[in-house]
């Protein structure tokens, strides 16, 4: 029996990858334009020449001098701007990392679909206002956020402290702090929120009080000396405010551990006097308190810009400012996602029969070999940039200058004749 005459249509695979690429392509085979539509803000005529010279690039890599590429001009731009994306992903997960505690409540951003800043300072643009051409002050947003907490909790800091007093009842040991406040000068800033107390305390009468005052005699004035007593027209002794301060603090310090008539519990903002008030004097008892804020208060601008990563106003990264580093890793990239699709299309049918015989694709192959490869330029580039955190570096040159001093140890001193 004779062999039958075979007559294809074509001697040709019906897709084959040119050997150079066409730049008016581009726009219309890329998904989403970022770098490639005229009308972007991110527009580059170097991505559309990169993206033609990867062309050239897979076809030599892949083999096309002897088999045919089963690939589309398309398949390589998308690959191309893909691996572009890729790479601003990993750079400013990096970025984040640096300055998002430096960031922290400052100036945050919109954004489009395709992750570009829509308006504003930090705009997607090419003029070199792109926060992506900024090198951030470092004025440590976090850290002082927490000291400014710690500081309003002791009333420093700029934070509003609030004062109240009552008056004792002879007989009545226990006092609603919360009730008594709440009923204030202060009830539309309490506004039902539970205070914070600071302080409880009452004063003697003034003539009474031994810091500066008639009764004077120990430790009251000067440097820790003992004065004596003495009246209006005494004169004083110049010293520093310093000084002044640690003696009234030793003083007023004195005054709670020593010489307080009463002493009191706190719980839930209900006090307990001890001892009961007597009814021989009323006294004025006053009370400093503190009112909780809304971590959300709408008054401090802070609250209304960059909270976490998400809110940091970064955009795609300009290709036009990528170095031929990051170019030399797109189309790395861009050609391992490049044989990942090669291996999707080939692995359609692991066989192809001919007469007499059939042909075994490589598509399974390729694809594993297409996302090793990505993987391993992901980490390398993820490992690179943890070494070139700013935190590293400032390690990096502290180390450096340690070893610069030991080796500057070793150099004798010259030896002037004079």
């Amino acid at each position: 029996m004779s062999l039958p005459t075979l007559t294809p249509a074509s001697t040709l695979s019906a897709i084959v990858l040119p050997s150079t690429g066409t730049a008016g392509n581009i726009n219309s085979t890329v998904p989403y334009r970022i770098y490639s539509e005229t009308s972007s803000p991110l527009y580059s005529k170097q991505f559309l020449s990169g993206a033609v010279d990867q062309v050239s690039y897979v076809y030599k890599k892949l083999g096309g001098d002897v088999l045919d590429i089963e690939l589309t001009e398309g398949n390589v731009y998308a690959a191309y701007e893909e691996a572009v994306l890729e790479y601003s992903y990993l750079i400013n997960l990096h970025q984040a990392t640096n300055i998002l505690s430096d960031a922290l409540g400052n100036t945050t951003g919109s954004f489009d679909s395709k992750g570009n800043i829509e308006s504003g300072a930090l705009s997607s643009s090419l003029s070199g206002t792109h926060i992506a051409l900024k090198y951030p002050k470092f004025d440590y947003s976090m850290t002082r956020r927490i000291g400014d907490g710690v500081g309003s909790e002791i009333g420093l800091q700029g934070s509003v402290q609030f004062s109240a007093s009552f008056n004792t009842v002879a007989g009545t040991q226990d006092y609603d702090l919360q009730s008594i406040i709440n009923t204030s000068v202060h009830s539309s800033s309490v506004n039902g929120k539970t205070v914070l107390i600071k302080k409880v305390y009452y004063k003697t009468p003034h003539a009474m009080w031994r810091f500066y005052g008639y009764y004077g005699g120990l430790n009251v004035v000067g440097n820790l000396h003992n004065y004596g007593q003495f009246s209006d027209d005494s004169t004083f002794q110049l010293i520093p405010a310093w000084h002044n301060k640690a003696q009234a603090m030793a003083f007023e310090d004195a005054i709670y551990t020593r010489m307080s008539h009463f002493s009191y519990e706190l719980r839930n903002n209900k006090l307990r006097l001890f001892p009961i008030p007597e009814t021989a004097r009323q006294e004025k008892m006053w009370v400093e308190f503190s009112i909780p804020t809304d971590v959300w208060d709408n008054t401090d601008s802070q609250t209304k810009g960059v909270n976490n990563m998400n809110t940091l106003p970064i955009g795609n990264l300009p290709y036009n400012n990528i170095n031929s580093i990051g170019k030399q890793w797109i189309r790395r990239f861009a050609l391992a996602l490049s044989k990942e699709m090669l291996g999707q299309i080939r692995s359609k049918f692991n066989q192809v029969p001919i007469p007499g015989e059939s042909v075994t694709l490589n598509g399974t192959a390729l694809i594993t070999e297409g996302k090793d490869e990505q993987e391993k330029l992901r980490t390398e580039l993820k490992e690179t940039l943890a070494e070139l955190t700013y935190a590293k570096m400032v390690e990096s040159d502290g180390a450096m200058m340690e070893n610069a001093d030991k080796v500057l140890q070793k150099v004798p001193n010259y030896i002037f004749v004079g």
